[in-house]
C-alpha cells in the first residue's frame, strides 16, 4: 500500500493490506468522542475524514474504515438489527466497544445513528455537511448504480466473509436512509430521503441543544476550526495547510473496480481451497480399506 494508491483510493485503500481481524466486542474506549459529522455519504465524507485527522482527532471513522477491520460489519449488523428490526439492544458501552478508537465519526453507517450517537456521547459536537442537493443525487445515483451492479452482488454472495459483509452494512445503510432496497426505487427517492435526513438531523439535534455547525463544502478551515477550538492548520514553515479534497466521484468508480478483483481474488482462493478438500478426502477414502 503506497501514497499512490491513498492519492487514488482515499482511506478505502486499506483494502490492499491484511485485515487485523480485531473483535471489536472486546473493545472499550480509550479516546473521547469529540466530533459527531452527520452528513450522508457523498456530501465530501472523505475530505473531512481527512480533515479531521489534520486537526488531530484519532482515528476518525468512514465507511471505509471497515476496509481496515473487515469484523467491525459485524458489530454494524448488530446496530442495525437493534434499531430498525428490533432485535437485541446496543447502547452506549456497544458504541464504547466499536467506535472506542475514535474521536470523531463522519459518513455512513455513523449518520445513520445520529440520535443514538448524540445520547451516547452528549459533549460531542454536531458538524453538518451540506452539498448541493443536484449535485448530491447525481453523485448518489453513481454510488447505487455502482453498490447494485450485478457484479456486485454475486461477488457478495460468492465472498460472504469480506465483501458480503461490507455489502451488507451497506445496503443495511442505504435502506435505513431511504426506506427502499430496490436500485429503481433509491435512486427515485434520492432528494426526498436527503432532504428528509436533514431536517431529521435538525430536529434531533435542537430536541437535545447540542453545538451543530452548519458547514457546507468550499467553506475551508476557519468555520470548521472555530466552531471546534483548535487552530487552522499550518506546516512547519507556518504556511496554512489545504484543506483536503477528495474527488468521490473518480475515487468511487476506482474503489469498486479494486473491490471487485479483491473479492474476485478470494473467491478463486476458496474455490481452490475447497477443491483441495474435496480432493483430499476422495484420496483417504480411497485408501480406507473396510
Amino acid at each position: 500500500m503506497s501514497e499512490q494508491d491513498f492519492a487514488r483510493l482515499g482511506n478505502y485503500a486499506l483494502m490492499l493490506q491484511g485485515s487485523p481481524n480485531i473483535d471489536r466486542h472486546k473493545c472499550k474506549r480509550i479516546v473521547p468522542m469529540e466530533v459527531l459529522s452527520l452528513g450522508p455519504s457523498r456530501t465530501g465524507t472523505l475530505s473531512m475524514q481527512r480533515a479531521f485527522e489534520i486537526l488531530g482527532y484519532a482515528n476518525p471513522y468512514h465507511f471505509s474504515s471497515m476496509y481496515g477491520n473487515v469484523k467491525d460489519c459485524d458489530m454494524w449488523k448488530e446496530a442495525f438489527d437493534a434499531k430498525y428490526h428490533g432485535r437485541g439492544s446496543f447502547g452506549k458501552e456497544q458504541w464504547d466497544q466499536l467506535l472506542g478508537h475514535c474521536s470523531a465519526v463522519t459518513d455512513f453507517p455513523c449518520a445513520n445513528f445520529g440520535p443514538e450517537l448524540m445520547d451516547a456521547y452528549p459533549d460531542a459536537r454536531v458538524v453538518l455537511v451540506e452539498r448541493n442537493v443536484d449535485k448530491w443525487v447525481e453523485s448518489f445515483g453513481t454510488l447505487i448504480k455502482e453498490a447494485y451492479h450485478p457484479t456486485s452482488t454475486i461477488l457478495g454472495i460468492l465472498d460472504p466473509t469480506w465483501m458480503g459483509r461490507i455489502s451488507g452494512v451497506g445496503i443495511a445503510m442505504i435502506a435505513a436512509m431511504t426506506g427502499q432496497r430496490s436500485e429503481k426505487q433509491i435512486i427515485l427517492h434520492a432528494r426526498t430521503s436527503y432532504e428528509k435526513h436533514y431536517r431529521w438531523v435538525r430536529e434531533e439535534v435542537r430536541a437535545r441543544s447540542v453545538p451543530l455547525l452548519e458547514y457546507r463544502l468550499g467553506d475551508g478551515w476557519l468555520p470548521l476550526c472555530e466552531f471546534l477550538g483548535k487552530e487552522i492548520p499550518r506546516d512547519a514553515n507556518g504556511v496554512e495547510i489545504p484543506f483536503p479534497h477528495m474527488n468521490e466521484k473518480d475515487n468511487i468508480q476506482a474503489v469498486f473496480s479494486v473491490m471487485a478483483r479483491k473479492s474476485l481474488g478470494n473467491v478463486v482462493r476458496n474455490v481452490f481451497a475447497a477443491a483441495c478438500v474435496l480432493f483430499l478426502v476422495a484420496w483417504i477414502s480411497s485408501k480406507l480399506v473396510f
